[in-house]
């Protein structure tokens, strides 16, 4: 059986800062924004010698995924793991090597990524349904569905910039989990709902990783990790420490961050 995800030294790697520079390039329009408001402000630091930093947040990660296989990714803050996410989203490109996705694949980042903001919910359902390649007819059998699923019946004809940033994750999740991708990929925006909806979220998790769809899900909760997942892999210091077994890696992780292990 061929691989649905294939990673090949993979490896991304960021500018921090430049004043030498008066051109850079930035892997998204939000960071390039960011840097133009910060222009006008830099004349009044002081003028120092010009530096180049960079930091590869991946370096030369190399795995596969099996379709249907469910899979965690966990590590510590900053260790790559929402970057390598973004990568298999295309997000952002790689610096070196290759990502190969045999599959529509739908992801589920933080919330503000995937909607259009001057489209309604109704619209935006329907965009994120044709970007996935659904017919039209596919994603009127899932409308109210996820339309219930999220709860937004009323605001459904709103333009989502008008939405809470609860109804628009509500709304995220529910296209993402219903849409029926190939490939699921989730970050962690389930900690960002109410208990009742991370409950609600959890439950929906469940039956998508029954159904035989892959699903590749960031988290630092263990136990989310322990329930969902087959296999895991951890990312430290931008690199692939550990892939295996989910509660392999688990113990594996909280060895390393001196966490004694539940089952001892």
């Amino acid at each position: 059986m061929r691989p649905i995800i294939k990673v090949q030294n993979l490896s991304k790697q960021f500018r921090l800062s430049s004043r030498e520079a008066p051109f850079m390039l930035y892997d998204t329009l939000k960071e390039a924004l960011v840097e133009a408001a910060r222009v006008p402000l830099k004349r009044l630091r002081p003028s120092g010698r010009p530096t180049q930093e960079t930091i590869w947040a991946l370096k030369d990660v190399s795995f596969e995924v099996m379709p249907g296989e469910v899979i965690g990714i966990i590590g510590p803050n900053g260790a790559g793991k929402s970057t390598l996410l973004k990568v298999l989203s295309r997000i952002f490109e790689p610096s070196a090597g290759k990502v190969e996705l045999y599959g529509r694949a739908a992801s589920l980042l933080e919330v503000g990524t995937g909607f259009h903001p001057d489209l309604t919910g109704r619209e935006n359902i329907y965009l994120n349904g044709a970007i996935l390649g659904m017919r039209r007819r596919e994603i009127d059998a899932r409308f109210d569905e996820i339309v219930a699923f999220a709860q937004i019946d009323k605001f459904l004809d709103t333009m989502v910039k008008r939405y809470s940033s609860g109804m628009y994750l509500r709304l995220a999740f529910a296209v993402a989990a219903h849409l029926d991708p190939e490939i699921l990929i989730v970050d962690e925006v389930l900690a960002v709902g109410d208990a009742n909806f991370q409950k609600k979220c959890l439950g929906k998790m469940d039956d998508v990783t029954k159904s035989g769809r892959t699903v590749l899900l960031v988290t630092h909760s263990m136990p989310m990790i322990s329930q969902l997942c087959e296999h895991a892999i951890l990312l430290t210091n931008g690199r692939l420490n550990k892939m295996g077994p989910a509660q392999e890696v688990i113990e594996s992780y909280n060895a390393m961050c001196g966490v004694e292990s539940a089952s001892k």
